[in-house]
């Protein structure tokens, strides 16, 4: 069944009321006026789904949808964020990428705001209004326009995920290393990014690859299991070749990422790069990376809409304190490394980390939302940022040991790193020598 159609049958079951009582609803191609018989679901909608529609405005009555917590529009044509969002007191999550915005006005955010994705649009500034939502956690700007944010933001109590890459800020605002819960952090591709050093990096011809079977999946591209052939007595090696997509990603430019994975030089706690892909027949770019044993696993999933901010992991996962201890301690190192070199991973997450499950070793992958950091006390303050994300994964680690174990210690490092003073946390480098005392590498 073609979208168009699954869009059809949605309306009639809709016009029919054979939906009366649902919390979730999806319309997408095929339809380009808001219909006025969704509001019949005002009493139990929670999620509106309208991506990939051609809709050019909604309603300005919206906020008859009162139990509305989440709404999807990508791929519509909403030059300004709508007005009638701003009057849905449940509304927590907006996602509008690509929808060719210029405009967002104050009164179109809902005073329950606590995630906005607006990737990818042509939006030059932001209201102040912004600041003023008191649940704001996450906030996705990359790939839009912006020359400068909102100093209001700088009142954002619960801020946690910032993506400004690829816009034209000249500078980072002075307050953003001072936000207290700030964990995550992207601006790659501005004016403001530091130039990375020119690292000398082979390329592998696309003829010298056999691709074979898919190994993931990512916002930036895709990651297949493959054989490399050199031109030389070598034997042919099996190793993992990640494709991107070349579009906007939440993150920023995939080309940023690669750029970032070249720069990060190698590392045992870092996925690393083995070369970049030439001569690809449909320009695609790509990375040569070692690949991983089959045994080795994500170590969590991505959040959820209910999480927002936090991974969701296996309920079933358990982990002994040696396990979480040495997971815990590569990452570190990995972070420690990308930070001498000059680079702010960005998304240290569960979800971008790789590990072995019978012994704990683990690397970091995905860059992303890797940065270049500043010189000086603001690069160090930057840092800083990324020790409460790896504070935060600390906690989450502690929290898949069994009842009993040892984990005073860890829990005295863990609230050190994620503490709301920035200028109290360690660095990387401290966090190793804290957990050196712990037990082995």
């Amino acid at each position: 069944m073609s979208a168009e159609a699954a869009t059809l049958r949605t309306l009639e079951a809709l016009r029919a009321g054979d939906l009366a009582g649902a919390t979730e609803l999806r319309l997408g191609p095929g339809l380009d006026e808001f219909p006025r018989d969704i509001f019949g679901l005002a009493d139990t909608l929670e999620l509106l789904d309208l991506s990939g529609a051609g809709l050019t405005a909604l309603p300005d009555d919206l906020g008859r949808l009162h139990r509305l917590r989440v709404l999807f529009g990508s791929g519509n044509r909403f030059e300004r964020l709508p007005p009638g969002l701003g009057d849905c007191p449940s509304l927590s999550q907006i996602g509008l990428r690509g929808v060719g915005m210029r405009e967002v006005p104050g009164e179109a955010l809902p005073r329950a705001l606590r995630w906005l994705t607006l990737t990818d649009n042509r939006i030059d500034r932001l209201p102040p209004a912004l600041g003023e939502r008191p649940r704001l956690q996450k906030l996705l700007l990359s790939g839009n326009r912006l020359r400068a944010l909102p100093n209001d933001l700088a009142g954002a109590p619960h801020l946690e995920l910032l993506r400004v890459a690829a816009n034209h800020l000249e500078a980072l605002p002075p307050w953003l290393v001072d936000l207290p819960r700030l964990a995550w952090v992207s601006w790659s591709g501005n004016p403001c990014e530091p130039a990375r050093e020119a690292r000398d990096i082979p390329g592998v011809p696309w003829a010298h690859l056999a691709s074979e079977e898919r190994l993931g999946e990512g916002a930036s591209g895709w990651v297949h299991r493959a054989i490399w052939s050199p031109p030389t007595d070598e034997p042919p090696r099996p190793v993992a070749l990640k494709l991107f997509k070349g579009a906007m990603t939440s993150d920023g430019l995939p080309e940023r990422e690669m750029a970032a994975c070249l720069a990060a030089g190698g590392h045992p706690r870092l996925t690393g790069a083995l070369g970049r892909v030439t001569g690809h027949p449909d320009g695609i770019q790509g990375l040569v990376m070692p690949l991983l044993p089959s045994h080795w696993r994500v170590l969590a999933g991505p959040p959820s809409l209910a999480s927002c901010s936090r991974d969701e992991y296996d309920p079933g996962l358990t982990l002994t304190r040696e396990s979480a201890l040495r997971l815990a301690r590569g990452v570190a190192s990995g972070a420690a490394h990308l930070h001498a070199r000059g680079l702010l991973h960005g998304d240290l997450y569960g979800h971008n980390i790789l590990w072995d499950g019978r012994t704990g070793d683990a690397v970091l992958s995905d860059f992303g939302a890797a940065s270049a950091l500043p010189a000086g006390a603001l690069g160090r303050a930057l840092q800083r940022i990324e020790v409460r994300a790896w504070g935060i994964l600390l906690g989450e680690l502690i929290a898949r040991m069994p009842t009993g174990s040892d984990e005073t210690a860890l829990r005295t490092i863990e609230q050190h790193c994620i503490q709301q003073d920035r200028t109290a946390r360690p660095s990387m480098t401290d966090i190793l020598a804290l957990l050196r005392p712990l037990g082995p590498d």
